[in-house]
């Protein structure tokens, strides 16, 4: 590959093309099914793909076939099939447009919807997470055909229901499986990356169990004056539920949600703590006086990748604090979302948390735990020679180090569907959301040279497949 020729392409492309795209896909605020039931009357969704749709004749590919699907009730489906151009083997190139919801706390000169460049990065939300995934694949394949190098079969998904845990995809999977074939590599561009300065590859992925906890007393609200000491508070008893499974004061969780952690994982994340140092933590913005529970850098990324956390993503049954009376409430609610360790079957996970939390209830309360989707994590298999030798000779090439391993504390649950669904499968699952993109949060941004450079690579890796 002639790398100057392939940067020269790769810069024009995301100037000229790709960034103007993004700024107009930001502005589409096509919220994933779970946050927007109505998506489908909305027409978001749908404004959204199309868009990804007419852009896909900018690289100039050859015969590519492509086309959106679109199975009843199911969110639409970008798929693309790019014929090889002398290489062998089939890829699968894998990515999501659906978007999280617009959460609080954007800067007041940003927003979730409007896109804004600054400083080499493009704010909003989406750009990172995952919308650049279909211009970085398409190009990708663009340097290879612009230079005459080989490739193999491409083949491209690109879905828009992965925020809610891709509950649609397997549906289009079955429907497409005679069309996709049976690849012997997939690269997924959402996931994280440690720093900016190399190629990152993610190895490990956690699983996923959200639900929401209620807890009914009353069937309306009473005076506080003349209920309490007498009704026991909702909020109260949630805390109380929630302290089954969580020790408020450890964080640890209940052992039905932990795995022996394979000690090749420790080692790995042992060296992407030396690698990364006080990063690791100094990357959230924390409040002044606030640490982790332990400045062990090691220990906290074994914690992020591989042990079960929970957090309460959201809270109803109460108003805002401003207008909030002195009544008791009839009733709390929290949604809980555990991340569950990559090994852990999620389903029987569920199960069992499920009857924890709704196992004799306080006072005789009515308690509920209402599961949504479970998702089982997934743990790479051993990367293949070929693979590895490529990997870190793209890092080499496009960013000038060689390239790193690391679990990853977030979900992709495609991961694991095409794990069980192709054994032997080789995976190069890796992304743009390192340090203060924020992905689900607010200020989320794209770092725009990073993206460039992660386009080359998968050229490259998309080269030596094609070569083996």
């Amino acid at each position: 590959m002639d790398i100057d020729a392939a940067n020269r392409f790769i810069e024009q492309i995301w100037e000229d093309s790709i960034l103007p795209t993004l700024a107009d896909y930001i502005r589409i605020p096509n919220k994933s099914p779970m946050f927007d039931p109505d998506w489908e009357t909305h027409g978001y969704m749908r404004n959204a793909v199309e868009l990804l749709d007419r852009w896909c004749d900018t690289p100039g590919l050859d015969n590519m076939d492509r086309q959106i699907v679109t199975l009843p009730g199911r969110t639409p489906l970008l798929f693309i099939d790019i014929p090889a151009t002398g290489g062998s083997g089939t890829v699968l190139l894998y990515g999501h447009y659906d978007k999280q919801p617009e959460f609080t706390g954007w800067q007041q000169d940003l927003s979730p919807w409007e896109p804004v460049f600054r400083d080499g990065k493009l704010y909003g939300r989406g750009g990172a997470d995952d919308g650049y995934a279909l211009f970085g694949s398409l190009s990708a394949v663009a340097v290879l055909e612009r230079q005459g190098i080989p490739h193999g079969r491409c083949v491209v998904l690109i879905e828009g229901c992965e925020e809610s845990g891709s509950f649609d995809l397997p549906f289009y999977v079955e429907a497409l499986k005679d069309k996709i074939g049976k690849p012997e590599l997939v690269v997924c561009l959402d996931a994280e990356c440690g720093n900016y300065d190399q190629l990152w590859i993610t190895t490990s992925l956690r699983g996923m169990l959200p639900g929401v906890l209620t807890v009914e007393v009353l069937t309306e609200g009473q005076h506080s004056g003349a209920a309490g000491g007498i009704v026991p508070s909702s909020f109260r008893l949630l805390r109380n539920l929630i302290d089954r499974v969580e020790d408020a004061t450890t964080g640890r969780l209940h052992e039905v949600l932990h795995v022996e952690v394979p000690k090749a994982a420790v080692r790995q994340l042992q060296s992407v703590g030396q690698t990364l140092g006080r990063e690791v933590i100094d990357r959230f913005p924390w409040t002044e006086g606030m640490q982790p529970d332990t400045d062990d850098i090691g220990e906290l990324l074994v914690n992020n990748a591989w042990h079960p956390s929970l957090a309460t993503v959201g809270l109803s049954g109460a108003p805002d604090v401003g207008n909030a009376g002195n009544t008791l409430r009839p009733s709390t609610s929290a949604k809980l979302v555990f991340r569950l360790p990559p090994t852990l079957e999620a389903p029987e996970a569920a199960r069992r948390i499920k009857d924890i939390l709704e196992a004799d209830p306080p006072n005789g309360a009515h308690v509920t735990f209402e599961l949504e989707t479970a998702q089982t994590g997934w743990h790479a298999p051993e990367v293949a020679s070929w693979l590895e030798d490529s990997l870190d000779k793209a890092s080499m090439m496009f960013f000038g180090k060689p390239a790193m391993y690391m679990g990853m504390g977030g979900t992709i649950p495609f991961m694991k569907m095409l794990g069980d669904a192709y054994p032997g499968v080789q995976f190069m699952v890796t992304g743009v959301l390192g340090p203060k993109s924020n992905a689900h949060g607010p200020n989320e941004f794209l770092e725009i040279a990073t993206a460039k450079r992660l386009t080359g690579c998968v050229a490259q890796v998309l080269k030596d497949h094609g070569a083996r």
